[in-house]
């Protein structure tokens, strides 16, 4: 057991570390990591759910079959015979204000790879395993989530706790992309090339252009969808039902952490 006290006394100095002055950023931060801190204690894993686009969906409201992947991950870990927790790492607001706040980062992030918030959140994952010795972290990303999971392991370097499985990662960020023993990349759902990953950007960019449309259709016969679930682009959906997928995964999590591996 940890002192309650000195924890948020840690974390609290980490957080004036992280954002100075801004109160409100460091209460957040102190915050979730006392929460992650709390309810992992007496778990073997967390899941750690970074999702896709803008990274602001809640797991109820993402696609099913980015749904999909973090339930079966949770599953396999479950099934090897561990405990687990699953929470998400949200990287922005869900409004249009949100995101146009959050347009700098992003465009940032497209070009060049910088994001601040992978500093935020490899920092939290720092703390939690420094003052849980025995949990593992399992982050789980697909798009523009593979990318960012994978510029938290660049922060991270060499911790031994912190695993990262990737899908459907987007070309721009293929270039600066670290793969070691820590990272599952999957650039295919095994049924159809994913245009988002090889580049097809005649496909990608038909898609894109006409998901408004789409969206506005569902509006007008008043049946609203969220944006995201406009887009419809092949190839680029990883559902755990494709054997491409799970078996991957599932492959990756027993070599990993299978009872017989020690």
């Amino acid at each position: 057991m940890f002192s309650e006290l000195a924890l948020r006394s840690e974390a609290s100095d980490m957080a004036r570390e992280l954002f100075g002055g801004r109160t409100k950023e460091c209460a957040r931060f102190t915050e979730r990591v006392l929460d992650i801190c709390a309810e992992a204690q007496h778990k073997d894993f967390v899941v750690i759910h970074n999702p896709g686009g803008w990274g602001s969906s809640r797991l109820e409201h993402c696609l099913d079959w980015e749904r999909s992947i973090v339930e079966g991950v949770k599953t396999t870990i479950d099934r090897l015979g561990y405990s687990s927790l699953v929470t998400q790492y949200l990287r922005g607001g869900d409004s249009m204000w949100a995101h146009a706040r959050d347009l700098n980062q992003q465009v940032r992030f497209f070009l060049r790879g910088q994001y601040s918030k992978a500093r935020v959140l490899a920092a939290e994952l720092k703390f939690v395993t420094q003052h849980l010795e025995d949990v593992r972290i399992v982050m789980v990303g697909v798009s523009q989530g593979a990318a960012f999971s994978n510029a938290v392991m660049r922060q991270l370097g060499e911790d031994q706790r912190v695993y990262s499985i990737e899908l459907g990662t987007l070309f721009v960020h293929l270039p600066r992309r670290i793969v070691t023993e820590h990272t599952l990349q999957i650039d295919d759902n095994g049924e159809a090339p994913d245009p988002v990953v090889h580049r097809d950007l005649w496909l990608g960019s038909r898609v894109y252009l006409t998901s408004p449309l789409r969206w506005l259709k569902y509006q007008i016969i008043r049946k609203p969808r969220r944006f995201t679930r406009c887009i419809d682009l092949p190839g680029h959906d990883y559902s755990w039902q494709y054997p491409g997928v799970s078996k991957k995964v599932e492959g990756y999590l027993n070599a990993r952490f299978g009872r017989d591996q020690g």
